[in-house]
């Protein structure tokens, strides 16, 4: 089925890349524990991975936002985007930021499914949103 608007794929490929960005964050731990990676791993190794994100995300944002009307859909999006980034950054300066990572990533999926209902079912279901 296609998209009928200009920027459905952005949505898509941004909620793949949070629910991702989950997986790896959830992963990644359990995984280290236990093997010699866990005790010389100061999150170097993964630092490519985490801007890998952050650039998929931000590609994704702005595709779905650049020419959206709907103002508090851009804010939801790139307050999210903001929150998620600065949080992967700053994750190794305290626990804190890991989890406002994960807020960041589950904002992203929340404001990218509200931009797909606005935009894909809403007019299918002839409401009106603004």
């Amino acid at each position: 089925m296609k998209a009928s608007h200009s920027h459905g794929k952005a949505d898509y490929i941004g909620i793949l890349g949070s629910v991702l960005c989950i997986i790896h964050c959830l992963l990644m731990p359990a995984l280290a524990f236990g093997s010699t990676y866990a005790s010389h791993h100061e999150h170097a190794g993964m630092l490519s991975l985490d801007y890998f994100f952050i650039l998929i995300n931000g590609i994704a944002v702005y595709y779905a936002t650049r020419n959206h009307k709907s103002l508090s859909v851009k804010i939801i999006l790139w307050g999210a985007l903001v929150l998620f980034s600065t949080s992967l950054i700053l994750e190794g300066k305290h626990v804190i930021f890991a989890w406002l990572g994960y807020a960041g990533s589950t904002l992203l999926i929340i404001g990218h499914l509200l931009n797909l209902y606005i935009c894909q079912i809403a007019p299918k279901l002839k409401m009106r949103v603004s």
